[in-house]
């Protein structure tokens, strides 16, 4: 098999001490392609000098909700710079995040309206982070979005009609760690055999967000543990495997510009 985690934070200092034994641990599990995905300015360039220096990574560039309230004007104009490098194939980690509020809301729908501007002029697809907007991030992207906008989101983790509304739109679903934890996925279980095949992205948010079996063992969640996500996947949508990580690596190079170098 080859495998694509769509969405890991390889530039986090979780890996600082050991990110040449994480890479070679992708390779043994499978794991030919992880796209970092960036939160900040310091991470999308931290995010680029490791995938300028090992093959199979790609990078996004973006501002976290997270991160909204400090980011500046010259921030958001190094990264669209930054978006004409051959490493870069996606505008995000972007969205709301009403949940936690680190940084105002008013302030987090302003940067994320730029970005979404951004990321069209640039030709990139969307990673969308969402978390408790009530509905505020999809009218977002419905009055900010043009018709045939690409993007996955990210993470994914909520209703029947969110989701099938996400899908309307044309954007892919992110599947993390979640979906194997007892309690925590017993909803997306019941949600991803219904997500067409062609639309389904496997992806690790390392290093948060651990799978079980491997949480039961490891604090950290790193790239190789996608392969766990996957089995799980295809186990709930009664799928093969195999056939199933040749599908989501084809959707995740056709979303994110071809095979990764």
């Amino acid at each position: 098999m080859q495998i694509y985690d769509s969405h890991c934070h390889l530039d986090d200092k979780a890996y600082k001490k050991d990110i040449e034994n994480v890479l070679d641990r992708m390779q043994e599990h499978d794991v030919r392609a992880a796209m970092i995905a960036g939160i900040n300015r310091a991470s999308v360039t931290r995010a680029v000098t490791l995938a300028e220096r090992y093959p199979g990574l790609v990078v996004s560039v973006g501002v976290h909700p997270h991160d909204a309230a400090g980011c500046t004007e010259a921030d958001l104009a190094a990264l669209t710079a930054t978006a004409q490098h051959p490493k870069v194939r996606a505008w995000g980690e972007i969205g709301l995040d009403f949940n936690r509020m680190f940084s105002p809301r008013d302030v987090q729908e302003h940067r994320f309206i730029q970005q979404l501007e951004l990321a069209e002029h640039a030709g990139l697809p969307l990673i969308i982070h969402e978390r408790g907007s009530d509905g505020r991030l999809i009218e977002l992207l419905r009055s900010h979005c043009p018709s045939g906008t690409q993007g996955v989101i990210h993470c994914f983790s909520g209703t029947r009609s969110e989701m099938d509304t996400y899908l309307d739109m044309g954007f892919h679903i992110g599947i993390t760690g979640i979906i194997t934890h007892k309690q925590r996925g017993t909803l997306l279980r019941t949600l991803v055999p219904h997500i067409p095949a062609q639309r389904i992205l496997v992806e690790t948010d390392a290093p948060y967000l651990t799978p079980t079996p491997e949480r039961n063992k490891y604090r950290r969640n790193e790239p190789a543990f996608v392969r766990t996500v996957l089995m799980k996947v295809a186990e709930v949508r009664g799928e093969d495997v195999v056939q199933l990580a040749e599908t989501i690596w084809d959707n995740t190079c056709g979303l994110f510009g071809g095979q990764p170098v």
